[in-house]
């Protein structure tokens, strides 16, 4: 490679531009690596897309493989970088939302730690390898296993406002009827990302462990036209597998509902969980949400809503332990 300029170099990649390359990212102190591919255009920025930062999800780990296989450098004034599985434990042993050997949910421990447990040194690999080269972040989510959820994206609300600009616009290129401004701003690798001043959005679709070829195709053509308002028109980043259908560049959605209060609901006790509602569905204050009953059926617990909203995301399968996610939904005005 001598006498040619090397525009990035992440893992084991030594990407120029013009290029595109695949590799591994080694999680230092562990014996994981985690899968990346570099789209290396021209000068401009570098829009980072992840996935699997919860191994149960898998509408965004197959949408960033198939991205990461169709978008080509020609004609792009800047550098795309794909992470399909972040949480390279968990998804080898078909785990939830947890990295394997520590129980640790990689969406709470960002910006994580050299010396930690394997949770927080996959996060800090993200942090020091992934975020020190990104210009703007994309994070692609779905419902856990034992979830089912209506499509939306998240954006930061309380970070610097150029930041919260940049990825409300982001937010706003993706084909969803809502979008969440959360006030969370530690944590989570995109609240993380928005908090250092990367403009960040988590895009949610898809649950229950499964995914389909309109999940996905959905998905991709979501970051498309969120890297066509990053970059501009670029037709390699709009080719298509011959499966999807419809306009790649087009970036104009139907105006988004921007939920700014979100409810989450944690099983107050365990037994077994009967949803009212479906994910999506909207209902008044006080409505029903579900029960919690014994293994009698007696009643032990009436979930109510607090105001009125949109179911976004809840629990659909039968059990339900003490304190893990019940309901999630957006306040309505």
């Amino acid at each position: 490679m001598e006498g040619i300029s090397i525009r990035m170099r992440i893992g084991n990649l030594e990407v120029c531009p013009g290029e595109k390359k695949s590799g591994w990212i080694a999680v230092e102190g562990t014996p994981y690596r985690m899968p990346v591919t570099v789209i290396c255009g021209g000068g401009g920025k570098t829009t980072l897309i992840t996935a699997g930062v919860h191994s149960a999800e898998h509408v965004g780990v197959q949408a960033a493989m198939e991205l990461a296989e169709e978008l080509q450098p020609e004609g792009l004034d800047g550098t795309v970088v794909l992470v399909p599985i972040v949480n390279v434990s968990g998804y080898g042993q078909r785990g939830t939302s947890m990295v394997w050997e520590d129980g640790k949910n990689l969406n709470r421990e960002f910006p994580g730690s050299r010396e930690g447990t394997t949770a927080e040194k996959i996060c800090r690999t993200v942090t020091d390898v992934l975020f020190s080269a990104a210009d703007y972040y994309i994070d692609l989510h779905s419902g856990d296993y034992f979830e089912e959820l209506y499509p939306y994206v998240y954006y930061v609300g309380p970070a610097k406002e150029s930041v919260r600009r940049t990825a409300k616009a982001m937010a706003a290129c993706v084909d969803t009827a809502y979008a969440v401004e959360s006030r969370t701003i530690s944590g989570g690798a995109y609240n993380y990302a928005n908090s250092i001043g990367i403009p960040a959005i988590l895009l949610e679709r898809g649950g229950r462990g499964l995914w389909s070829r309109k999940e996905v195709d959905a998905d991709k053509k979501d970051v498309r036209r969120v890297l066509k308002f990053l970059y501009g028109d670029c037709p390699a980043l709009f080719k298509t597998s011959g499966a999807e259908s419809g306009p790649q560049g087009d970036i104009s959605r139907k105006p988004q509902i921007v939920l700014t209060d979100v409810c989450y609901e944690d099983a107050p006790l365990g037994g077994c969980w009967y949803p009212a509602f479906k994910a999506g569905d909207r209902f008044e204050q006080c409505a029903v949400l579900g029960e919690i009953r014994d293994y009698f059926g007696n009643v032990l617990y009436t979930c109510r809503a607090c105001k009125r909203g949109v179911l976004l995301y809840q629990t659909v399968s039968l059990n339900l332990p003490k304190g893990t996610p019940m309901v999630a939904y957006g306040v309505l005005g």
